[in-house]
């Protein structure tokens, strides 16, 4: 498996953002 371009404090980041309510095309836009 290929590594991730993403740190652990990002993947967290990203997953608040979900439950939060951000909508998913939003999140993945920004990172």
């Amino acid at each position: 498996m290929k590594a991730s371009k993403f740190t652990e404090a990002q993947k967290a980041f990203i997953l608040k953002q979900g439950e939060e309510g951000t909508p998913v095309a939003e999140i993945c836009r920004k990172a």
